[in-house]
């Protein structure tokens, strides 16, 4: 029997993107070189989100049109699907326990100590390294002592802290890719993503979509037999609810228009927000709910809200945007007509935070420049890598002068042409030691500096705060980028001291960043908002490596929007000869 005539196995897109993580993990704890790594990583990554059942996709020989799978990776998935197990894998798992990378999750313990662990305390689980941990038999290991130890137990506790949850990014382009599907239909009148994904908040645990409609049935028949879903949890007259190819849950919900308004509200939420809007309306005389304002003294009249900004009319609100719905005293603010003009996409003009191919981005400095000109900025920083960050391709001070006669060359001829600058900049390493990469003469020559830390995040309090101090005193830093360092959802941020950070930064004018990329998404809301009320400068950047992330901007303006930032607090808002004014100063 042809592979192709065998029968696929039950695999689903999750459970082979599960595997090639899983043979990444190994590989990596074997030493093998980074590209094969990531092959594995970025095939995984493809899959876990590819909107098809893989299933399907092999049955019409097009494996190899999905997204970094090429004949190799569509050969093993070919494996997986017709046998149920992949050779490869079952033959580095005779080398290494596989429960081992479990132990890479937690943070301050990469390849090197995991195989350490392993070879002389014969640890391969996460609960015999917390044993061993907390019995004191790490710290006389080469390389270890008491504080690796403790951090190691820091790192166990933050694991255990982890959800289920998944990026922005992830929850927003699976819910607007099966809501244009439904939207498609003619009985569909309009839509919307609701829930946390529509408040933007930067992990998701569900998904929530909500159409208008005066016949349900198609769109809810289209909705559960869509080539994404994996199981039909529910399947009724106004409301399905699915497990999708990618593991997470959706509901839909199909409202006819007067009641529409009333269960957007109460879908996009959050409950404490909802719980205070149903105070308001029970001093009103009113119950509300997700259909509609209903009498409390039995006489069964009702309020219908097609909008949603019927509903906090009805209340005495101004409209609240969705991303402030947190009663975090939104509420009380629309109340008194007091809310925030929030900073919307368009207000960005450009971009501060990008790489070329001079260290780990994709483009050239003039194909970088000009697809930011397209995307409508005005202007734009370069700003590679420094050459302490060696898994980067960081620039040393001969490559960044060569990168600048280039960098220089560009914006002449795009600034004659298009009237679009191109500044040279640099995203600075702040090392382990607290020392920054360049000397100041050099960075005395550079139009933009960041600043950003990468390496050593789990240092002690004081020890890392004072690092990210060193930076923003330092006169030629102009941003700290992504300043807590954390990853989402893998990696927690660095245990800084923000308000020392806040305060430095506001003595100093150094602008902080909202790292628009959903792994990072750093400042988060919380310390975004903070930064306005202290009246400290922002900047919003996408760290595009590619073209094609310029598109994350929406994650940070999400960001920024939770943290009630308007544009008149963000940089990136400036005009080209208002932010040359500034660096002039």
């Amino acid at each position: 029997m042809t592979d192709s005539e065998r029968p696929p196995s039950s695999l689903s897109n999750r459970d082979i993107a599960d595997v090639f993580d899983t043979v990444a993990d190994m590989l990596q704890l074997k030493g093998e070189i980074i590209h094969r790594i990531l092959a594995y990583r970025r095939a995984a990554e493809s899959i876990r989100e590819l909107p098809r059942d893989i299933k399907t996709v092999y049955a019409e020989g097009q494996l190899e049109s999905i997204d970094n799978v090429g004949g190799t990776l569509a050969e093993k998935i070919t494996e997986l699907l017709t046998t149920g197990e992949l050779t490869f894998l079952n033959k580095l798992k005779a080398e290494l326990p596989e429960t081992l990378v479990s132990v890479l999750r937690i943070n301050g313990v990469g390849p090197k100590k995991a195989m350490q662990f392993y070879k002389e305390l014969g640890i391969s689980t996460v609960p015999e390294l917390e044993a061993a941990a907390r019995e004191g038999r790490l710290a006389p290991l080469p390389g270890m002592g008491a504080k690796s130890e403790k951090k190691i137990i820091e790192g166990i506790e933050a694991l255990s802290r982890q959800s289920s949850r998944v990026r922005i990014d992830i929850a927003t382009s699976t819910a607007e890719g099966i809501l244009a599907q439904l939207l498609a239909l003619p009985q569909a009148l309009w839509g919307n993503v609701a829930g946390s994904t529509r408040r933007g908040r930067a992990t998701i645990g569900d998904l929530d979509l909500l159409v208008c409609s005066r016949d349900a049935a198609p769109i809810m028949d289209l909705f559960v037999n869509m080539p994404n879903v994996a199981t039909i949890h529910g399947h009724g007259p106004t409301k399905s609810s699915v497990e999708l190819l990618n593991g997470l849950q959706c509901d839909l919900r199909v409202l006819p228009p007067e009641n529409y308004g009333a269960a957007l509200v109460y879908f996009t939420g959050s409950q404490a927000h909802n719980i205070t809007l149903r105070a308001l309306a029970q001093e009103q005389g009113y119950t509300l709910n997700e259909w509609a304002f209903t009498a409390t003294d039995g006489s069964g009249k009702q309020i219908l809200c097609e909008k949603e900004e019927e509903v906090y009319q009805q209340l005495g609100l101004d409209w609240i945007p969705p991303e402030l719905r947190e009663d975090r005293g939104e509420i009380e603010a629309a109340r008194a007509h007091q809310l925030p003009r929030l900073i919307e996409i368009g207000d960005i003009k450009s971009d501060l935070h990008m790489h070329t191919e001079w260290s780990d981005g994709k483009l050239t400095v003039r194909e970088m420049a000009e697809r930011a000109r397209l995307r409508g900025f005005q202007h734009i920083c370069i700003t590679d890598h420094t050459q302490s960050l060696g898994i980067a391709n960081g620039l040393t001070v001969e490559r960044l002068l060569a990168q600048r006669e280039e960098i220089r060359k560009v914006d002449a001829e795009m600034s004659a042409a298009h009237n679009f600058r191109v500044f040279q900049g640099v995203e600075m390493e702040i090392r382990a030691d607290g020392n920054l990469d360049y000397p100041d003469e050099v960075l005395a020559e550079l139009d933009f500096v960041i600043a950003s830390l990468h390496v050593s995040l789990r240092q002690e309090r004081a020890v890392i705060t004072q690092r990210l101090l060193n930076a923003i005193r330092n006169p030629h830093v102009d941003m700290i980028g992504h300043p807590r360092g954390q990853l989402i959802p893998d990696r927690e941020p660095a245990d800084l001291d923000m308000d020392a950070v806040f305060a430095a930064a506001k003595e100093t004018d150094t602008v902080l960043e909202i790292n628009a990329n959903p792994h990072r998404l750093d400042l988060d809301d919380a310390h975004a908002r903070r930064a306005v009320e202290l009246g400290i400068k922002l900047a919003i950047d996408c760290d595009a490596h590619a073209p094609d992330e310029f598109e994350l901007l929406r994650y940070g303006i999400a960001t920024a929007r939770r943290g009630w930032v308007k544009a008149t607090d963000v940089i990136n808002t400036w005009s080209t000869d208002e932010f040359v004014r500034w660096l002039k100063r």
